[in-house]
């Protein structure tokens, strides 16, 4: 007797709902929640045994480790559609004019430069872990718009563009960052011929890119074997590999195709989706619902030493420099720079929006997770007592700003539910 096939869509329902902000949130928190119950379990051997397995081909100085793979290929995927969202942001989104972009530009930087300073400050009288001075600087994209997606039913719309903006220019920065002070040594022909990869990449798509869109498998066919090549010479020269998948993300087209006849373009172009559209819809779910949680898995498996380990950690000054400067770094820096823009020149905020919503926003950026932990693999060596405790420190950090955040916008919410009941109200009379 055959099992039932599934039914006809299923997939395509799950692929919708990975796209969801929710639901890739989610599952990440699942994945760190995971390895941290299996890292300090009985098992917890087996754990690290699983992360330390290497595979790939040796030949190509490719045989990594499961955790290495991780956080250098699959996140690659990740950095991948940051770039194309920066991209489009850039090219026809909100930070295409610089009047209105200035301003969650400017909180971004700083959201980058106040926490990087709080940890500076506060460690420097411990020279061994101020190389660790980024690890406070990032934000995770997915964990933050997941949190706003879930508590912020009734928050304005331009609270969602001002923290996606943000975010964006975090990430932008972070991946800087990664790129000129975390590279330790760089093989000059590799990286050469990396960056002719991705040109030659970039010009591929720039050409044929009503083709790719028309006939999507194409782009499948061509860029993606270009893109591993390119991520592959990347990893060789030394330069972290997840720079190649945000380059790689630049040089998608983010314009709509036009199509012309003679003089007249077809009524239906402005309807067809880009390149970068085609490709962040169907890449989407495999960073949600893959990429990202095995990454979350493999880094935020730390064994903590139960309540005693705890103790040890939160007594470190590590720790408490990494907490203060997300926690409290983030949304001062955020919220300073944006009032002084707002201040000191004509740029604004959007009328919607209200300080109290922007301090809501500023405890999400706070939530580093993701790249902050990828700083923390890349500022000490693993298995260091001060790469557990940079861990153990962006975990409880994230958490903290996440249920601070949660309060504050919460109660934002709240009061707009009640304003448009009282609107609706009044205009049925």
């Amino acid at each position: 007797m055959t099992s039932p096939s599934p039914a006809p869509g299923t997939s395509l329902r799950l692929f919708a709902s990975l796209r969801r902000d929710t639901v890739g949130g989610g599952l990440l928190v699942i994945a760190a929640v995971v390895a941290l119950i299996w890292a300090n379990s009985p098992l917890a051997d087996s754990y690290f045994a699983l992360r330390d397995v290497e595979v790939g081909p040796a030949a190509w100085h490719l045989q990594l480790s499961l955790g290495t793979w991780a956080a250098d290929g699959l996140l690659a995927i990740f950095f991948f559609l940051v770039g194309v969202e920066l991209k489009t942001e850039f090219t026809h989104g909100d930070l295409r004019r610089f009047r209105t972009a200035v301003v969650p530009i400017t909180a971004a930087a700083g959201g980058v430069i106040v926490p990087a300073l709080i940890y500076t400050v506060l460690l420097i009288s411990h020279p061994e872990t101020l190389r660790g001075w980024a690890i406070p600087t990032a934000t995770d994209i997915a964990f933050a718009v997941a949190i706003l997606a879930i508590i912020g039913s009734h928050l304005p719309k331009a609270l969602r563009i001002f923290l996606l903006t943000l975010a964006a220019v975090d990430d932008l920065l972070a991946i800087g960052i990664i790129a000129v002070f975390y590279t330790e040594t760089i093989s000059v022909v590799p990286l050469l011929a990396s960056v002719a990869v991705i040109v030659v990449y970039g010009l591929i798509a720039a050409r044929f890119r009503t083709f790719f869109v028309d006939r999507a498998r194409a782009a499948w066919v061509i860029l993606l074997p270009l893109g591993l090549i390119a991520w592959a010479l990347m990893h060789a020269s030394g330069v972290h590999a997840t720079i190649a998948g945000v380059l790689l993300g630049f040089m998608i087209p983010a314009l709509a195709s036009r199509r012309r006849s003679g003089q007249d373009r077809q009524a239906d172009d402005d309807d067809r989706p880009n390149l970068a559209e085609v490709l962040e819809h169907r890449l989407r779910p495999l960073s949600a619902g893959f990429a990202v949680p095995v990454f979350a898995f493999f880094a935020a498996g730390v064994a903590v030493g139960g309540l005693e380990g705890l103790a040890t950690a939160f007594s470190q000054p590590l720790t408490f420099a990494i907490i203060a400067a997300l926690v409290v770094g983030k949304p001062v820096g955020i919220l300073a720079s944006a009032w002084l823009v707002t201040r000191f020149t004509s740029a604004g905020v959007d009328p919607s929006l209200r300080w109290p919503d922007l301090a809501g926003v500023g405890l999400l950026a706070g939530i580093g997770f993701t790249v902050s932990l990828l700083v923390a693999e890349l500022s000490f060596i693993p298995g260091s007592p001060e790469h557990d405790y940079a861990k153990v420190a962006v975990l409880s950090a994230s958490v903290i700003a996440a249920v601070l955040a949660t309060l504050i916008l919460g109660s934002r919410n709240s009061r707009y539910r009640k304003a448009e009941g009282a609107t609706l109200s009044v205009d049925h009379l």
